[in-house]
């Protein structure tokens, strides 16, 4: 199902409609996965207008993949986005001290396809770590590929 879903144009801010039309999920689900999810953290603005950013909208198609289509609950899902938050903090953590990435991960992006020049190391390291927690579960390599996929087509815009 996630095939469908129509590509994240380049933009900074996008609306809980726009976002809806995204990740193919009904505003209210969304507001009701903000309160369930405490990664899900949207800008508000006047009249508690909801803006969120490209990573929510990743991290909003995760927690719809997860829920939709790995059948996980809401409580296993939350579990699972910790386990992906705590992997890319250490991650992270990583990257800051050696200076270096996942090799595994150099070696799928190739200058044509993906210029790594012009990802900055924080976006590495979260793909990175996204990377080596769908490892463990094989099930979600090819959501992973379809994330990175967009990544780059964004990159190329």
């Amino acid at each position: 199902m996630e095939n469908s879903l129509p590509s994240i144009p380049a933009k900074r801010y996008f609306t809980i409609g726009e976002v809806g039309e995204l990740c193919g999920v009904k505003p209210h689900v969304l507001r009701y996965w903000e309160q369930e999810f405490t990664q899900l953290r949207p800008i508000k603005r006047r009249g508690n207008r909801r803006y969120y950013q490209h990573h929510e909208v990743l991290m909003i198609r995760r927690i719809r993949d997860l829920l939709y289509e790995q059948g996980f609950t809401i409580s296993g899902a939350r579990n699972k986005m910790q386990e992906l938050a705590q992997a890319q903090k250490g991650l992270k953590k990583d990257v800051l001290e050696n200076g270096s990435l996942d090799d595994e991960l150099m070696d799928d992006f190739d200058e044509e396809r993906a210029p790594s020049k012009d990802l900055d190391v924080a976006s590495m390291a979260m793909e990175s770590a996204q990377r080596a927690s769908s490892l463990q579960v094989s099930s979600s390599l090819p959501t992973l590929r379809r994330e990175l996929m967009d990544i780059r087509d964004l990159l190329s815009n």
